[in-house]
């Protein structure tokens, strides 16, 4: 992956003065007035990435209709001029259509594999992001998943040297007004080889004033995780959550000494999902967690549907408004 920062920021419409403007104005659309956090309620997209994929502009609009508050981003690309884009917007369209259909984006998944990759590190995609994250007016950066070639060999010196990528990550981030994140699935509950857990050893080694985790509660709820026992110990440090349920029928753990072992996809492939509400989750009983755990922001997310997509997102929806959002 190959980056330009001078190019990006003059392609995005930002203007080669703002390579050396000082932080504040690259933070000041990180700080527009929004409702109070809980009366939100975010989609990560991912949810619809085929749906974006073909018609990314509709799409938008259908989730501003069910009546969706904001959106978590993903999928960044660069094309041939070195430009940021989504799914074939730029950032400039990007940022009319969510303004157009009342969408803000207080957050966004980036890829940062080369910047938390061992004997690489290179830093130029996680300013590229940064800056990406300003011109969209969000506030958080969160990486959504550790180097994909390292999936199934992390080691517990991987999550350190991550945990010292992301202090260095926040570090940069604070200069643009912005924070960097870090988002789990289920590999972060195994047990390593001196022990521990991948996201023990992620909270216990990055600065809370620069760091924070989104935590994703389907995963954390997969992995046999107490979710609350985590807001207890590191209050504050969950200010984002995704929100997506477990089918009934599928709720056996995927963390132990039978999994641990195992190839993720191979675990993943066997998973099932249900709409927010439908499923296994007691969400009501975690949300009582929310001061404690630091609560801003919530998302609806379903990784796979077995339903039309709308459909399933306006019953998560629903669900969230109705019994979680009182």
């Amino acid at each position: 992956m190959t980056f330009n920062r001078r190019t990006f920021l003059k392609q995005a419409g930002l203007g080669v003065a703002a390579a050396y403007v000082t932080p504040s104005f690259l933070s000041c659309t990180s700080e527009q007035p929004h409702k109070a956090p809980l009366t939100e309620i975010g989609l990560q997209l991912y949810t619809l990435r085929d749906q974006l994929a073909d018609d990314a502009t509709s799409t938008l609009t259908r989730i501003a209709e069910i009546g969706y508050n904001h959106v978590e981003t993903f999928g960044a690309e660069t094309d041939a001029n070195g430009q940021i884009q989504f799914w074939g917007l730029n950032l400039g369209d990007l940022s009319t259509q969510l303004q157009a259909n009342g969408l803000k984006s207080y957050s966004g998944h980036y890829d940062l594999s080369e910047f938390l990759t061992p004997e690489n590190g290179d830093e130029e995609a996680l300013k590229i992001y940064l800056d990406t994250a300003a011109a969209l007016g969000q506030k958080y950066v969160i990486v959504p998943i550790p180097p994909m070639l390292l999936i199934d060999k992390m080691t517990a010196d991987h999550y350190h040297f991550m945990a010292d990528q992301l202090n260095k990550g926040g570090a940069l981030a604070a200069k643009s007004g912005l924070k960097i994140g870090y988002h789990n699935h289920f590999w972060e509950f195994r047990t390593l080889e001196d022990g521990s857990k991948g996201l023990d050893i992620l909270l216990d080694n990055t600065e809370k004033d620069l760091v924070v985790f989104e935590l994703d509660l389907f995963w954390s709820e997969k992995s046999g995780m107490d979710s609350a026992a985590y807001f207890e110990k590191h209050p504050g440090r969950f200010p984002l959550w995704h929100i997506k349920d477990m089918d009934k029928s599928n709720t056996a753990t995927v963390t132990g000494p039978d999994y641990d072992q195992k190839p993720v996809m191979e675990i993943i492939s066997a998973i099932t999902y249900a709409e927010v509400g439908t499923g296994s989750i007691d969400f009501k009983k975690i949300m009582a967690e929310e001061e404690t755990a630091g609560l801003q922001y919530v998302f609806v997310e379903q990784d796979v549907i077995r339903i039309d997509p709308y459909e399933s997102i306006e019953k998560s929806y629903r669900y969230v408004k109705t019994e979680l959002l009182k």
